[in-house]
This record gives C-alpha cells, structure tokens and sequence, in this order.
C-alpha cells in the first residue's frame, strides 16, 4: 500500500517537534498536525513564559536586596500589560521559528486536529490522510475535578491573556505550578493564599527539600493551608468566595482562583480505540522504545505515563524517531533526569532522593545550610540546602537536591560525572571557584 506519508506526527509540542525533524533527517516523509500554534504547552503557556514571569519576579528581590548595597531611589511600578504583551510578542517569534526549522527540515505542517479511523488512516480535519507510522504527541491537559463552580477557576494556560493582574489569589495544589506562580504573584504585590491536600508542598520531592521549601514559603509572606482541599467556587460579581475542607474550611473571598491540580494525558479526541492502541489509566501504553500496542503507532510526551519533563518529551520523540527510521532502536535513560521548581529560592534535584535510594540500598547522608553571600548584607537571609544521598559501600552520589538561587545551573553541570558514578570522594577533593554558592557542595562530607 502506498501512504501519503511515512510517518504522521500528531501534536507539535517539544516532543512532536523532535520526532518530526529527528525522522526527516533520517530521510523520512513527514507531516505533523496540531490545530494549535506550533511549540505546545511548554512554548506557548508553560516552561517559556513563565519563565520570563520569574524573571520579571525577580526584579523585585534585587529591589529589595540593592538598597543594602548603597543604591537609593529605586522606587518603580510594575506594569502587567506592559510584560504580558511583550511575552506574547516573543511567542510569536518562537512560533516562527519553530516553522522555519519544520520547513527547512522538509516536514509538512498540517494546522488540524486529527481522529484516527484505523491504525493507517487519520482523519486530519475534513481530510483523510494515511501514513505508514503514527507518532503521538498530543502532551497533557490540567486537571479540572467536578467540583461546583470549577469553571469560575483558571489554569495556567490562562494567566498569560489576563488584561490586569488581579491582586488576590487562591491557588489550589502544591505542585511546581501553585508553587512557582504562588512565589511570582507574591513578589508582584500580590496577596497569595496555597491550599494544598498534602502537609508539605511538592509531593515526590525529597522530604528535607520540601521542609525547607514550605517554610520558605511561609517565611515569604504566602498564606499556606496544608492538608486542605477544594470544595467548591462560587462567582460573587467580580469577586469568587473558595469553600475549603480539610485541616482549613474557612471560605476565601478571592479575585481570582487558579486550579493547579496537576495535569493529565489529552486523549479525549484521538479515537484511539480505532487504532487499537492500549490506554491505562488515562494514558497511553507504552515499552521501553515508546511502541503502543498497535505496532506502527508510538506515543512520546505527556501523554504517556513517563516523566512529564520538556526536555524528556523531546528526548523521547528524537529517540522514538530513530526506533522507527534509524539503525536499531533507541532508548530513553530515565535514571539521572533532573527537574526543577523556579520559585524563590530556586529548587532543582537529579537522581533518587532519600526514601527512594533507601529502597535499593543502606545510604547515608550529608545536608548542609547556609546563607548564600549575596544575602549577607541584606535584612532577608534566606537559607539555601544542599543534600546529598551517598551509597554507604561504595560511596557513590545516587541523588543531589539544592535549594539555592540558581541551583538549576548548579545540579545540571554535575550530571554526567554523576551518571559516571560519581563518589563523594570524587566530589570533595575537587578545587571549586570561590565565592560561589556551588562551592558548598564540594565541602560536603
């Protein structure tokens, strides 16, 4: 049979992307579809922007720490249209960009959404398209709970198109999402209220971090209810009143309340029974080479039940491209992925955190806190950590977790020695730069 296509991508975000150009440079005729703008959740309403949020963020804190280094009249006033429009500005140019290297690859760009009608023919738009194999990459969706009024609650996809920046905020779950825009929104002026169902915020962290991540936020000035969840939002004019329950069922009068439940797989219009391609639990099955149980169709991204990381999801779109057209299958390896919370200060981690390395092997531990130099002369002398879980035989470094400014470039730069087996010997008899905040981790014994 001869398709129109040797491969048709479905979703242009970070991993569809990578699997389109991965397997035209590998000689393949390539089409990808999304009805969105091309770059998907991480461009257009996620890891980008909200990035550019902290940066503005953090002109704050270097208003508040500069006075202690002599400088005077800093006094400013925060425009929100002013920084909205100029991310929406820069997204665009992303977008284009994003096209021009889908171009100059040779991919053909088609602006629809796609339904499968079997596992070889998709309906893109009105038009039926056939193609040898199918990638997936359709990325994930926020988590919107049946709840009474939960249509009056925004996502994160919401805040970047908000005309004003409202000044009072309910956000509910403690993830990266509640936060990174809780820390942001408290910095702008804000008035910022966390209501989360666990005690300690950021669930699947290492539990030294997150004690110090949660009382850093209360040290902050946001208004934390652990062990709280919600019940219902009800509109009131331009206000929303937040009815609780949990440890906290006090209502909030609010302007705004953001819904930072986590996000799940986005299969709902796929048809992918059609396909015969397997989904549990609400998200789509996959081996160790991303391969559904339908043969030609692959799944990549958010949309599987791996880790929902950016730079995983293109991992695993270039990696899924060559299983299908390169010389011999490829793999993702998931041991040494790092993450990281932009909030304030920053958090990152790579490798097992405590609990987890204990369920493979005895550990031991070194932490250490201490008050980054550039806070010294400041009235704030916020704490940094940083943690290191050690093999107790061999010694080996099996996790790094940092709370610091900046430590996302700090954790990253030591992952390959890390990946190589690393000890804490290693690490302690390196000559580190002096005064910096990562030199700390060289002295940890």
């Amino acid at each position: 049979m001869a398709f129109d296509y040797d491969l048709l991508v479905i979703g242009a975000g970070s991993a569809g992307l990578s699997a389109a150009k991965t397997a035209a440079r590998l000689g393949a005729r390539v089409a990808i579809a999304d009805p969105g703008p091309l770059g998907g959740t991480c461009v257009n309403r996620g890891c980008i922007p909200k990035k550019f949020l902290v940066y503005a963020a953090d002109f704050v804190r270097q208003q508040q720490q500069a006075k202690h280094y002599g400088w005077k009249n800093l006094a400013g006033e925060f425009d929100w249209p002013t920084l909205r429009d100029a991310i929406q500005g820069e997204l665009k140019q992303l977008q284009q960009s994003q096209a021009k290297g889908l171009e100059k690859a040779g991919v053909t760009v088609l602006p629809h959404e796609v339904r499968f009608v079997d596992e070889h023919c998709l309906l893109v738009g009105e038009q039926q398209v056939t193609a040898d194999k199918v990638i997936i990459a359709v990325g994930a969706k926020p988590v919107l709970p049946d709840l009474p009024g939960i249509d009056c609650g925004l996502t994160s996809r919401d805040i970047f198109q908000l005309p004003e920046l409202p000044q009072r905020w309910v956000i509910v779950g403690g993830g990266y999402i509640g936060v990174e825009f809780g820390c942001l929104f408290n910095l702008l002026g804000c008035q910022v209220t966390l209501a989360d169902k666990h005690a300690l915020v950021l669930e699947g962290f290492d539990q030294t971090l997150r004690e110090q991540v949660h009382q850093g936020l209360i040290d902050q000035g946001l208004n934390l209810l652990p062990e709280t969840a919600l019940s219902s939002i009800e509109p009131q004019g331009q206000k929303k009143k937040v009815c609780l329950s949990g440890a906290s069922s006090d209502a909030i009068t609010t302007d705004v309340v953001l819904l930072a439940l986590g996000r799940k797989p986005d299969l709902s219009r796929l048809d992918l029974d059609k396909a015969g391609v397997t989904v549990e639990e609400g998200a789509i099955a996959v081996d160790a080479h991303s391969r559904t149980s339908q043969p030609s169709i692959l799944a990549v991204g958010d949309c599987t039940n791996r880790k929902p990381l950016t730079p995983v999801a293109k991992a695993e779109g270039t990696a899924a491209a060559k299983t299908l057209f390169g010389s011999e299958p490829a793999e993702v390896p998931y041991r040494w992925v790092p993450s990281a919370v932009f909030c304030f200060p920053e958090i990152a981690s790579v490798g097992w955190s405590e609990a987890e390395a204990q369920e493979h092997e005895p550990v031991e531990v070194h932490c250490h806190t201490f008050v980054p130099l550039n806070y010294k002369l400041t009235s704030q002398k916020p704490e940094a950590l940083i943690k290191l879980v050690v093999a107790k035989g061999s010694q080996e470094i099996l996790g790094l977790h940092v709370v610091s400014d900046a430590s996302a470039e700090i954790v990253q730069g030591l992952i390959p020695a890390l990946r190589r087996g690393l000890t804490l010997s290693e690490l302690t008899e390196t000559i580190a730069i002096h005064p910096t905040s990562a030199e700390e981790i060289f002295s940890l014994s």
